[in-house]
Order: structure tokens, then sequence, then C-alpha cells
């Protein structure tokens, strides 16, 4: 049976919840990133990288719990907690908007995270990204080769296969680097489906625009596949896969509802 969508909060306080929310964040990430400026020089790889990244999850994880406790969002992400001890492999999301990293790192703490080489100098995420050894996308080859090593040393790697956030229904087309650091690193991929009936955050999303509230979340796991020996072909499986997925999701975005629509009907 589908749920009753959710009764809307007055604009007044989708504003108050929106400021909050991203004051709340910039506070956290602002301090965090200091200390751990103030860290990296001084910590070995090892555990700066420890360090880092289980308190950029705690860092996430009292994000959530603070729009949780607004009613701003609803998450429904506790499928994630089953890849915690399950080794090596490459976390590869769908991406409908920009809190989805942060959802899947606030559940697991050992992530190496592919991501933009500007924001590592940002002043809000640089300092903690470094800490935790991040791997910037700036150069293809060496982010390969960054991610092999984050692997082979027993942790986890997020990258989101369509290369940036979601602009075409049901998702965009797939970047061949989960299938060139999957094949060279010999792990697993774990496909992780993302849903949300919003489109906050979405391409194009100004920072501070209000969105309708409260806001719903849902990750589930997909299918894993093994390491690819045919890195186009496996692109094309990975987008079939997720177009299969996303076309029976529970939550789909507003800007994506017509498309859905003709989909199913078909």
């Amino acid at each position: 049976m589908t749920q009753a969508p959710p009764r809307r909060f007055s604009p007044l306080y989708e504003v108050f919840c929106l400021y909050v929310g991203l004051g709340a964040l910039g506070v956290l990430c602002l301090g965090w990133s200091l200390v751990a400026a103030m860290l990296y020089p001084f910590m070995p790889d090892a555990s700066g990288r420890r360090l880092g990244r289980r308190a950029i999850t705690t860092v996430f994880r009292i994000y959530l719990r603070i729009l949780t406790l607004l009613g701003a969002c609803r998450f429904d992400i506790s499928a994630l907690d089953e890849l915690r001890d399950q080794g090596p492999m490459i976390l590869a999301p769908n991406h409908p908007c920009l809190l989805d990293a942060v959802m899947v790192i606030a559940r697991l703490p050992n992530v190496a995270c592919i991501m933009k080489a500007s924001l590592l100098k940002n002043v809000f995420l640089g300092g903690g990204a470094r800490l935790a050894r991040y791997i910037p996308n700036a150069r293809p080859l060496q982010m390969v080769y960054a991610s092999c090593e984050a692997l082979a040393g027993g942790g986890q790697l997020l990258i989101f296969p369509e290369g940036t956030r979601t602009v075409r229904y049901p998702v965009n087309e797939m970047i061949p680097s989960v299938a060139l650091i999957a094949r060279r690193a010999k792990v697993p991929v774990q496909t992780i489906i993302i849903e949300t009936d919003s489109d906050y955050l979405s391409k194009g999303w100004p920072l501070f625009r209000r969105p309708p509230m409260p806001i719903r979340y849902r990750i589930r796991l997909g299918r894993r596949f093994d390491p690819p020996t045919d890195a186009t072909a496996f692109g094309r499986e990975l987008e079939d896969f997720f177009a299969a997925e996303l076309a029976r999701a529970e939550l789909v975005p507003p800007q994506f509802h017509a498309a859905a629509r003709n989909t199913s009907a078909a």
C-alpha cells in the first residue's frame, strides 16, 4: 500500500529548518576542518586516516540527527549498516542530491570518498578531507591508483558512477572509472539505491532555496557486481540496473514524476 504523503510544514518553519540545518552543518564542518588541518602535518597516514574518517562520520551523523529532530527530513538509511564489516568494495550509489555522500558516510566509518579536487581547498571541508585521505578527481590516472591503494588498505571506496548529480531520468550515463578501479583492485561493486521525494539540492538547486518539508530519503542495497572485465559493457549493465531499480522506486523527485509515470505505464 502506498503511504500517504507527510503533512507539509508552514513556510516559516521550513525557512527555520533550512537555516538551522545549514548553520549546524557549517559550524560542525568548519570546526572539524580547522582541527583536522592542524593535526594533518603531525599524524601518520594510518592514524590520521582512521581518525579523519571516523570524525567525518560523527559530524554527518550529528547533522542528520539534527534534521530528524527538527522534523525537516525523514531518513530510512539503516540498510547501509549491513556493509560496515564486509571489507573492501566499491560503493556505487545513484546521485539525486548533495546529501547522498552525507547519508552514506554517516553510516559507514571507513570510507574513502572520491571528491571534486576543488573541495580540498574549501574551508569547510578541506582539512577534514585531507586528514581522511579522501581522493581528488583532478587527475584520472592518479585517482585510479589512489583508489586502489585505499581499497588494498582495507577501506571501502565511495564513487558516484553517474559522475554528477542526476539530470536525466532515471540516471545519467555511467562513467568508466568505477569499472576501471574495480577491475584493477579486484573488488566487487556494491550498488546503492537512493530514493527521495524532493528536488532539494539536486543539480541546479540553489543552496538557500527553501524546499517543501518534510523531505523523505530511503536507501536500499542493490546488486553486488563482481569485478568487471569489460569496462564498456559493465557501464551499460550498471546503467540498465539502476534504471530498472529506480523505475520501481517508492520515492521520486517531482522533476522526474512525469518521466516515472511514463516508464511505469510502458
